[in-house]
């Protein structure tokens, strides 16, 4: 089983490379987790609520969990999808997520869509450089744009 990290803003077009990923990895068993990343806060106040948070997840539009819950009805080998936010910027917290969601790689970033959603959001591309996770590279296939059309049409139903 291979478990992908995709760092993403939650924008729908993130959802375009999850078949592309199951057409490459066909048979795989495949978890993904969509992970945006925020910098901890120096305010005691917002550290001691942190494990109630759940403002973040707000961000995530009903039309994302539809698209994925479409991709999980439509590739059979997609065991899981998970949204995660990370708080922290230190290489060391990176690594222990890493370990504790048992990742295998992380998309290449050219398919991942990972703008900031609030002012407390980081770019995870140099913590996921240094902590030398492998990057998925997809190979383009003659159907590409047929997969990206049934994840638009998904999220549109």
């Amino acid at each position: 089983m291979q478990t992908i990290l995709i760092p993403t803003d939650f924008n729908t077009e993130a959802l375009k490379a999850i078949p592309l990923v199951c057409e490459q990895l066909k048979g795989e068993p495949l978890n993904f987790i969509f992970i945006h990343m925020f910098k901890l806060s120096d305010s005691v106040t917002d550290l001691l609520m942190l494990s109630r948070r759940s403002r973040e997840y707000e961000q995530v539009s009903d039309d994302f969990y539809k698209g994925c819950t479409a991709l999980k009805n439509e590739y059979p080998q997609i065991r899981a999808i998970k949204v995660e936010f990370l708080y922290g910027s230190t290489l060391s917290i990176f690594k222990a997520f890493l370990e504790e969601n048992e990742v295998d790689q992380v998309l290449d970033f050219k398919y991942c869509h990972a703008g900031k959603i609030n002012k407390a959001s980081i770019d995870p591309a140099i913590l996921i450089q240094k902590s030398g996770l492998p990057a998925l590279t997809i190979t383009p296939h003659r159907n590409e744009a047929s997969s990206e059309q049934r994840v638009t049409e998904a999220v549109m139903a």
